[in-house]
């Protein structure tokens, strides 16, 4: 005759072990699905108006800006997806003073891809013949590169959900016009990121611990 508390152990420990596997399938499926935010560099940044070395007429009246992104990917096992990525200048030596918009087109990443955008932009607004002052005397001044978008990560063959980019960098420029920086300089959030925790991989990861002390 089989011993009923045998059995009743039995089913006990059967259940701490499913419990403890789903609660370990649930963390390590949590960790497999989160996306790092892919970054984004100002990689060279060109102002024609305020190079001091050419004074031509066409140079000093030329009120565009150049500009080359890079984003970088460095998850290896997901895409990203970008949303119309939306840049913003402004001029900050005085204040903050909006002078361009300019909308890049959404695109795809890779997995640990590399991708680079190098445009043209129109200014307005901008105090030029101050802004050439300054650095004619040997002075820098600066400028504002922000980017809103959206991405999402594309895991094998379908995507997560949107997740917005908010990121922005002071660019500082010489009399060659120029960012002094001949690094890249990589556009940051304002905000600390927190990472959210699903409700279910919460509740897995305290049965877990529970099973633990059992």
């Amino acid at each position: 005759m089989s011993d009923p508390s045998s059995s009743a152990g039995g089913c006990c420990r059967c259940c701490c072990s499913f419990i403890l596997t789903s609660g370990l399938t649930a963390l390590f499926m949590w960790l497999s699905l989160r996306g790092s935010k892919p970054s984004c560099s100002i990689e060279d940044f060109y102002v024609p108006s305020l190079n001091a070395t050419d004074n031509s007429t066409t140079t000093r009246s030329n009120h565009t800006l150049y500009f080359d992104l890079r984003f970088k990917n460095e998850m290896k096992d997901k895409g990203v997806g970008y949303d119309d990525l939306n840049l913003t200048f402004f001029y900050v030596q005085n204040g903050s003073l909006g002078i361009a918009n300019y909308t890049v087109p959404s695109f795809y990443q890779g997995h640990d891809k590399k991708a680079r955008r190098k445009e043209l932009v129109q200014t307005y607004g901008v105090p030029w013949e101050a802004a050439y002052r300054a650095v004619s005397n040997g002075s820098t001044v600066t400028f504002r590169v922000g980017l809103t978008t959206r991405v999402r990560y594309k895991i094998l063959f379908w995507y997560t959900k949107r997740h917005g980019l908010k990121v922005g960098a002071n660019v500082d420029v010489n009399n060659s016009g120029k960012k002094v920086n001949k690094k890249g300089i990589r556009l940051k959030s304002g905000a600390p990121e927190s990472v959210r925790c699903p409700g279910l991989v919460v509740i897995s990861i305290a049965l877990y611990f529970l099973v633990l002390l059992l």
